[in-house]
């Protein structure tokens, strides 16, 4: 089995979690929703720092927590990385010191991850002689991050750690998070009310409100999902798709992305032929037209897709859910809605007026 399972139902003196939670131990897991919903408390209790009676956590085939069984692994003793808001760094330690703290409390045959491979990721050996208050904010993160991994943890718990940062050091350390997962296959959930974080980071969604989990699913698979669009309130996202680099030219400075047997241009990009990488559509950066175009056009992205359901968006404007191989949203005027007739099970053509790389999407 390889999914994390957790049951908790904790009562506080003024709020209740009671959830439920089902996930793959692969990839980013984003915890989302707004203040106060509960999303560090889940953590807490995962990690075990949170009292849970009745609580069960189960790892693969691991069991953390059974209470029914009597079962409660301490936290000391549960493979877990930690790493929260503030980076909590050892100030009289060095950055070398700081990484090598936990690593060196694990025995020697536990030990899956080497300070080698944490200083690579996270591109920290310029760092490991400096003292913590000579680091930048995202310079400590990096670093509480690497410590948490080289206590080689089985899942890693990030608890909102780009809160304090600004955007120019969010985005630094963005790229970071993304390849943990990646060269390290470690398990992440990701605690955040940044959607723009999300967007970047995760593979799938688990929303949260008022202590209970409202919905969970693929990244693409939420955002489009008219039913839950409302809880990414702000944000116009048409889709967001891991393609893969299919050929470039240089002539035009084009790079040709595809994703399920659909193609995507985008501006040239210094990325290999074959390697992955995330765009964004905003549903308002999305045209429909009935029928091909015989008249040029200077529309480089024109997609075949089906409409799968219409929803008001506001007084003036409808979503129109449609399937391209995976979702996608277009956000249109009810006006243009009527003049062509739309309905579900139509067929359709989507021109796709910009697509954003995800290192160009920031709050």
């Amino acid at each position: 089995m390889n999914h994390l399972l957790a049951r908790f139902d904790v009562q506080f003196p003024s709020f209740h979690l009671d959830v439920e939670l089902d996930v793959p131990m692969s990839g980013i897991t984003a915890i989302f929703g707004p203040s106060g919903s509960g999303k560090t408390t889940l953590l807490r209790c995962l990690a075990g720092l949170e009292q849970a009676p009745n609580g069960f956590i189960q790892l693969g085939e691991e069991v953390w927590q059974n209470e029914r069984l009597g079962r409660c692994v301490p936290l000391y003793q549960r493979p877990i990385g930690y790493v929260f808001q503030e980076p909590r760094l050892f100030p009289h330690y060095d950055v070398r010191a700081n990484l090598l703290y936990g690593y060196k409390r694990v025995p020697p045959h536990a030990r899956r991850i080497t300070p080698a491979q944490v200083v690579e990721i996270l591109g920290i050996e310029h760092l490991l002689e400096r003292r913590i208050h000579k680091l930048s904010g995202g310079e400590q993160q990096r670093v509480a991050i690497g410590r948490a991994l080289l206590t080689s943890p089985k899942l890693l718990l990030l608890d909102e750690p780009l809160a304090s940062l600004d955007i120019q050091r969010k985005q630094e350390l963005l790229p970071y998070i993304r390849q943990l997962h990646e060269h390290l296959h470690i398990p992440v959930l990701y605690v955040s009310h940044a959607i723009a974080e999300i967007l970047q980071l995760a593979d799938r969604v688990v929303l949260l409100k008022d202590g209970k989990i409202t919905a969970a699913g693929a990244l693409n698979e939420m955002i489009t999902s008219l039913k839950f669009r409302g809880h990414f309130a702000g944000h116009r996202v048409g889709a967001v798709l891991d393609a893969r680099v299919a050929a470039h030219d240089a002539e035009y400075g084009l790079t040709q992305l595809e994703f399920n047997g659909q193609s995507l241009f985008v501006p040239l990009q210094s990325v290999a032929v074959g390697n992955l990488v995330r765009v964004h559509i905003l549903s308002n950066d999305v045209s429909l037209v009935l029928g091909k175009t015989i008249v040029p056009t200077s529309v480089l992205n024109i997609l075949e897709a089906t409409i799968v359901e219409i929803q008001e968006a506001n007084q003036s404007s409808v979503d129109v859910l449609l399937d391209i191989g995976t979702s996608l949203v277009a956000s249109i005027t009810k006006r243009s809605l009527m003049s062509l007739g739309l309905k579900p099970g139509q067929r359709v053509f989507a021109h796709i007026k910009a697509v954003a790389l995800n290192e160009e999407l920031m709050e």
